[in-house]
């Protein structure tokens, strides 16, 4: 299956919700950055709500940053989406091997810490919406939840899940969001309660062969679900070399140039997808004769 976002709308439209299979996304940031297990499952988990929350910005050039800054051995970790569907992402400290927690799972919340969730939305005004909660468990979903009511004021259910394979390979990877509108009446959100006391948990559905659609249908049972879009999502990162370059242009002619004294070609690395950019000494001269300072 493709990796795809479903948008909805239920109890005539009290409620909107979404809901993304992300399989491949999660296979190709754990091969892009050499991922353990449970950093997998911790950096999976985010990816799939970015590519969601990116799904609800409204601006073509709109840019969603989720942030998590933990002193557990994970370090943190950060994921980009845009409007699109393009999400990616990286953690502080790849390869954590951590025991599974208490009840058999990989322990995300536990390589992550206690810490803080930033939300940032940059929507070409001046300055981005950055809102800031603490982890509440490490585990994102919950998280995630907590950052909707307190940052947001918006009453939200969010699940994500990442299965993985004994070689480690990706199996499944999923997840949905869920939010009341201000004018939900008692008994949609009494009704939405009791469905997701009962609701298996998204990679017991997902490997059962739910899609994103039977995922929404089955937390939002009763209540009229009416699918308005879809639209697909991979891993993609917008780096290259040119990028890069400019990048470097931006340090200044005096912090190039002591690059050229090292006499030796320099490796820049992209945070986001791990790819490495090779510049030759004669590449960094001529950055200097194009930086202005």
């Amino acid at each position: 299956m493709k990796d795809y976002i479903i948008k909805a709308t239920a109890a005539n439209a009290q409620i909107r919700a979404f809901a993304a299979t992300t399989k491949e996304t999660v296979e190709q940031a754990r091969q892009s950055h050499d991922t353990s297990p449970v950093i997998t499952a911790a950096l999976g988990r985010l990816l799939t709500a970015g590519a969601m929350m990116g799904s609800m910005m409204k601006g073509e050039k709109d840019i969603l940053t989720l942030q998590i800054r933990g002193d557990g051995p994970a370090g943190g970790l950060t994921v980009t989406a845009d409007s699109q569907g393009n999400v990616k992402g990286y953690a502080i400290h790849p390869q954590v091997i951590l025991p599974a927690n208490a009840i058999g799972k990989l322990d995300v919340g536990g390589a992550l810490g206690n810490g803080m969730l930033s939300v940032i939305k940059d929507m070409g005004m001046k300055e981005p919406y950055v809102g800031q909660t603490a982890l509440q468990t490490g585990e994102i979903a919950e998280d995630l939840t907590y950052y909707f009511a307190a940052s947001e004021q918006i009453p939200s259910s969010v699940g994500l899940g990442v299965l993985m394979e004994k070689n480690n390979t990706v199996r499944q990877a999923g997840g949905f969001i869920v939010q009341l509108m201000p004018f939900a009446e008692e008994s949609v959100i009494s009704r939405l309660e009791e469905n997701l006391k009962t609701l298996k948990p998204v990679t017991t559905m997902l490997d059962e062969g739910f899609t994103p659609e039977q995922i929404l249908e089955t937390v939002l049972a009763g209540m009229d679900v009416q699918f308005t879009e879809k639209t697909d999502t991979g891993f993609y990162c917008n780096c290259d070399k040119a990028r890069v370059e400019k990048a470097l242009i931006s340090l200044g002619k005096k912090e190039i140039n002591d690059m050229i004294k090292d006499g030796k070609s320099i490796e820049v690395n992209c945070h986001f997808c791990n790819h490495n950019y090779c510049f030759s000494v004669e590449e960094l001269k001529q950055m200097v004769k194009k930086a202005s300072r």
